[in-house]
C-alpha cells in the first residue's frame, strides 16, 4: 500500500523541492510542492513535472488520486508572509 511518505519520497527523488508535504489515506492524496522548477511554467506544465517525478505510478494505478498544489518559492513566500 502506498503511503504519503512513499509519495513524498518519489517526488523528492525526481524533483528538487524547497518545501514538500503529502497527506492522504492510502487512496486519495494531497501534495503541496514548492520548487524553483515551476518558475515560468503553467499549472499543467507543473503537474506534468510532478507526474514525471512519480515515474508512471499514476498511470499504473499504484497512486489512485493525487491533488496537488504547485508553487514557486516566491509564490510560497508571498502566501506565507
Amino acid at each position: 500500500m502506498v503511503t504519503p511518505a512513499h509519495i513524498q519520497d518519489y517526488i523528492a527523488q525526481g524533483l528538487p523541492c524547497e518545501h514538500l508535504a503529502v497527506d492522504g489515506d492510502g487512496a486519495h492524496f494531497e501534495a503541496l510542492i514548492v520548487s524553483s522548477v515551476f518558475e515560468g511554467k503553467s499549472r499543467i506544465q507543473r503537474q506534468q513535472a510532478v507526474y514525471q517525478a512519480l515515474g508512471g505510478r499514476m498511470e499504473s494505478g499504484e497512486i489512485h488520486a493525487l491533488s496537488m498544489r504547485t508553487l514557486t518559492p516566491e509564490e510560497w513566500r508571498q502566501q506565507n508572509g
